[in-house]
């Protein structure tokens, strides 16, 4: 026998061991090797005790420190995956370990295809300016269709399930559509996903071993860490609700890293008080035992931080900038919704009023893109980023078209609050405009986006945030 020979026996008996060990270990006498071993070779195994359920630092008091009421799992992810090899793990779902936790945290990517633009006359369509030149000079130029792709954003409470597909990502909504994504444009799933299931334990699932995701209501019979919930102060005003803060954090385990003069300190969330930004690279933050500690560099506390999210009810989501944030202030909140809270989306439906005086009712398509009340308007005001489901919105009226470089549209919700919002984003020139399914006919009215002036939405019979939430 060749010392080869040897090896690989040996490396095989090695193997057979240790899945026989870790059946023995994550499932106890009786447990099934053969599972033990597909979830090590194919499930990217890596179960520990759980970091958000352990207790809060040293000298500090929190009742997050202890698994939650079982409540608070109802507004936490979960799911059943499913991955190539067969295995599946239903539990509490994170994305990247430490990123979307929330049924209102949202899902991004990218739609490489746009259907509806076989609705608008190639003629019609926005076209961009192409051009070859030198020293200064244009040699050749043309004109040619812009890129039609557009980035796709949506909650997690209103997927039903993401089916990664080689190149692709297939994604269904509640509402039954479904949505092609280009998987190497903007991929969340690129940071896998963490499961913790039934055996106590969690499991990371990276992107390539995953089969499907099926989002259902928790059972509510486990516990789980509270989500950060406060209130945001702003020149713009005040923003209440479930927070992610530095895009990421959203947990009361999660931990605030940052510097001060002397250290490196992270420190829990369920320590903290509030957050105060000092100027633009510290920030003062007071723990709830009353200690103040400023810290004078790092990212997330300083002028690194990416923004931090506030799921406002009256709003659905914002963006608070750095630069437009000035303090946080956190509160116990509760749980958030659960999933079943969050209803199909529906058609959007309503009226375009034209600046030729012409008006068109039916089921509409926004920019080319958004039709169903679950997706979002977005568009900025003095450093706030708004991310407005269409089923909250009741209209928009957009300036004189020679006002547009300087001035801002109104946007009124069925709450009744007014907003002013930039026009940049959904509203900005770069708005492919509306399609309008008149008496339900196969071919829509198009109204170039130039020449929209008003557009009126109706009420969706039901909407999570709900219609007119204060």
């Amino acid at each position: 026998m060749t010392k080869a020979t040897i090896a690989g026996a040996a490396l095989a008996i090695a193997l057979v061991l240790l899945a026989l060990a870790a059946g023995y270990w994550a499932f106890g006498p009786g447990g099934d090797p053969a599972l033990a071993f597909t979830r090590f070779l194919h499930g990217n195994l890596d179960r520990e005790v759980d970091p958000e359920a352990a207790t809060s630092p040293a000298g500090t008091s929190s009742a997050a420190g202890t698994p939650s009421p079982d409540g608070t799992h109802q507004g936490l992810l979960y799911a059943r995956v499913t991955t190539d090899a067969g295995a599946a793990y239903e539990g509490r779902l994170r994305w990247g370990g430490s990123e979307e936790a929330v049924w209102g945290n949202y899902f991004n990517g990218f739609k490489d295809e746009n259907p509806w633009a076989a609705y608008v006359p190639p003629a019609l369509l926005p076209k961009e300016r192409v051009s070859i030149g030198a020293f200064g000079f244009e040699i050749a130029g043309w004109n040619r269709a812009i890129d039609l792709g557009r980035p796709f954003m949506v909650r997690f409470g209103d997927i039903a399930l993401i089916e990664p597909r080689g190149r692709d990502i297939r994604v269904t909504l509640k509402s039954g559509a479904m949505y092609e994504l280009d998987r190497f444009s903007a991929d969340d799933l690129a940071d896998s996903v963490r499961v913790w299931d039934a055996t106590g334990g969690s499991v990371s699932i990276g992107e390539w071993r995953i089969r499907a995701i099926e989002f259902l209501p928790s059972p509510g019979s486990r516990a789980g860490p509270q989500p950060l919930h406060g209130t945001v102060k702003t020149p713009q005003g005040e923003f209440t609700g479930l927070i992610q803060w530095d895009r990421e954090e959203c947990l009361v385990t999660d931990e605030l890293h940052g510097h001060t003069t002397d250290a490196e300190v992270r420190l829990r969330f369920d320590t903290i008080r509030s957050i105060v930004r000092r100027a633009p690279d510290s920030s003062l933050v007071t723990l709830r035992d009353g200690r103040e500690i400023l810290l004078t560099g790092g990212r997330e506390a300083a002028r690194g931080n990416r923004g931090t999210y506030v799921d406002d009810p009256r709003y659905g989501r914002v963006l608070i900038s750095w630069d437009a944030f000035e303090r946080v202030d956190f509160d116990p909140g509760g749980t958030g919704p659960a999933y079943d809270d969050f209803p199909p989306g529906r058609p959007i439906t309503g009226s375009v009023s034209t600046r030729s005086g012409r008006r068109f009712s039916g089921t509409l398509a926004y920019d080319l893109d958004e039709s169903e009340t679950t997706e979002t308007l977005d568009a900025p005001w003095q450093g706030v980023d708004y991310t407005i489901p269409f089923g909250l919105v009741a209209s928009i009226v957009l300036p004189e078209l020679e006002e547009r470089g300087s001035l801002h549209a109104g946007v009124t919700l069925h709450g009744g609050e007014e907003l002013r919002l930039a026009l940049t984003g959904d509203l900005g020139e770069g708005n492919l405009g509306m399609l309008i399914f008149v008496d339900d006919d196969r071919r829509p009215q198009y109204v170039p986006w130039g020449d929209v002036e008003r557009i009126d939405f109706d009420r969706p019979a039901e909407m999570y945030p709900p219609n007119g939430s204060r």
